[in-house]
């Protein structure tokens, strides 16, 4: 009697993400490894190939295998283009039939943007002169300069469509109706459209189109706000009154957040009757702003929504635009966060924005970097957001700010500001809270750019060095070093062929100077122990001589961080 059971075994693929559908990410144009581990019983030589193509695409391309130790398997590919690949594993003793592992698995490849970039985040609205009175497109247009010259790569705003009347929030979120606030920009809709509208007062969508052009003359990307959710006035409330949760006795059930209330603001129920339906609207919204030219979204709240509509989403939209980049905006619990984005978000915001001290630094940084989260999770540490103004900026002053900059931008390929950080803004709305005072959320803001203490110039130059080092474009290539105090934080970055290597020194307090000695392992860096090399510190041009392992660093609050460039 023959037997059916395969001699060879193929187990333990890595990367690979648990769930049908889910996939891994990388760049375009970088070298993506497999392992496996392969064996099977007897004495034959086995064999084994790495398969991959585009998804789209029938024919498999293959590249050999390497047997490492201990029957683990290593191979590797580039996907060239911005695209959704397979990948698999074949594995044969020659003579034989080849068995192949029983999943395909997927990969995206992202565009370079996807990995790398520096975001400012603005309200349209507060970009003129005129106190109290709503910029257009057009003054952003004159703002772009300023923002370019800091270095930033992506513009993101909040929604810019019609905001509703009923339920109006007026400044720190105090219920109102009165009609000379605003609103908040994430009550959408009236009568003038919903999130298919813009908001009249900016200037319609002409004005938006000069304005995204603009930007894209200057090289920099405009992200949109994807906030799924209405005002009570948005034109679906009587078009589609089953799209939303009701109570008893047949009224609407508006979005709350305990202990906050958000009267003028209705969530959308993704389970309705007509699921389907609301499903393909929304899918029809970024649809139409991708026709608007816009490529990236920050997506607010998405663990208020079912999981697998985000799948879903992504799925639909990149399948067709794999360039479109999507941030996931769920400050919410861990396995909720991973999981959306093993659903197939691009980004991800962290947890950096409440991690202070040397060891949440570390360990928090580790989990992301060191662990298979690198896989799919992309991190983007922004410094500070609209609702977000932390105990640490509120205390510590413009050092604050500088440290917190420079943490956010080397830690991580990919980081972001809210406008305002630049002036070193850090006034709360009161005792134990992170939100602002005179919040832009419910007020138009006008500020001085050119305020008198502002670090303006500190960041044009952070994202310069950030530009011209390959090392901190780097996602994934982040190892700490030993110092003995708690308050020195010393960590590095370099690329694969040692060609280029970055060391960032970071004094975590904002109010006094601190002595440390650095730990370097100069064996990673090509060095010998005894070896003279020079630390060059691009922040200010000043060139130390450093040896040996060990080495002196004194850094205070006006001056908090090096960022060295290793020179053999």
């Amino acid at each position: 009697m023959e037997h059916k059971f395969p001699s060879i075994v193929i187990e333990k693929v890595f990367p690979c993400i648990e769930g049908e559908g889910f996939h891994v990410k990388c760049l375009a144009g970088d070298t993506f490894t497999v392992e496996a581990d392969i064996f099977k019983d007897g004495h034959e030589p086995l064999q084994a190939a790495l398969l991959y193509r585009k998804k789209a695409d029938t024919r498999w391309e293959q590249v050999p295998m390497r047997l490492m130790e201990d029957d683990r398997w290593q191979g590797s590919f580039i996907p060239m283009d911005n695209a959704r690949y397979l990948y698999t594993i074949e594995a044969w003793v020659h003579g034989q039939s080849r068995i192949r592992y029983r999943h395909l698995l997927e990969l995206m490849a992202d565009r370079k943007e996807a990995g790398f970039g520096a975001w400012y985040e603005f309200f349209p609205r507060s970009q003129g002169r005129i106190p109290g009175q709503s910029a257009t497109f057009r003054d952003c247009i004159l703002r772009l300069a300023d923002i370019k010259k800091m270095g930033f790569d992506v513009v993101y705003l909040p929604p810019i469509h019609p905001i509703g009347s009923a339920n109006r929030k007026g400044p720190g979120n105090q219920l109102t109706s009165a009609a000379e606030f605003p609103g908040s920009p994430w009550a959408i809709g009236n009568k003038e459209g919903g999130h298919k509208a813009i908001h009249p007062d900016l200037g319609g969508f002409e004005a938006f189109k000069e304005f995204r052009e603009a930007a894209e003359a200057l090289g920099l990307n405009i992200a949109l706000d994807l906030a799924f959710q209405c005002s009570p006035d948005h034109p679906y409330v009587k078009k589609h009154p089953d799209w939303f949760f009701r109570r008893p006795d047949g009224t609407i059930h508006y979005a709350e957040n305990p202990p906050k209330k958000y009267e003028d603001i209705y969530p959308l129920n993704f389970y309705s009757k007509d699921w389907e339906g609301l499903w393909e609207e929304m899918k029809s919204v970024v649809l139409f702003w991708i026709e608007q030219g816009v490529r990236i979204f920050r997506v607010d709240n998405p663990h208020t929504k079912p999981l697998y509509f985000w799948k879903w989403l992504i799925d639909e939209v990149q399948k067709d635009r794999p360039d479109i980049i999507f941030l996931s905006e769920a400050f919410t619990r861990p396995k909720v966060m991973k999981f959306l984005a093993k659903a197939g978000f691009t980004q991800s915001y962290t947890y950096f924005t409440w991690r202070n001290t040397k060891q949440e630094l570390q360990e928090y940084v580790n989990q992301l970097v060191g662990s298979d989260m690198k896989y799919y999770f992309r991190g983007n540490f922004f410094a500070n957001t609209p609702d977000i103004l932390t105990d640490y900026l509120q205390r510590g002053g413009i050092p604050a700010f500088k440290i917190r900059l420079v943490l956010a931008a080397t830690l991580s390929s990919l980081y972001g500001i809210y406008s305002g950080f630049e002036l070193g803004e850090n006034q709360a709305y009161g005792p134990s809270s992170e939100e602002y005072a005179g919040s832009e959320k419910f007020e138009i803001k006008v500020r001085d750019w050119d305020k008198p203490g502002h670090i303006k110039d500190y960041i044009a130059r952070l994202n310069a060095i950030r530009r011209e080092n390959p090392a901190l474009q780097e996602y994934d290539n982040l190892e700490f070093y030993d110092t003995f105090g708690r308050q020195m934080l010393a960590y590095g970055k370099r690329t694969e062929d040692n060609a280029n290597m970055i060391v960032v020194v970071v004094n975590l307090d904002p109010f006094a100077v601190h002595e440390d000695t650095v730990k370097l392992p100069l064996w990673k860096f090509g060095l010998q122990e005894g070896q003279s090399y020079q630390m060059q510190d691009l922040l200010d041009g000043t060139v130390y001589s450093w040896s040996g392992i060990s080495n002196y660093v004194r850094l205070g609050p006006a001056n908090p961080a090096h960022i060295f460039l290793v020179q053999r």
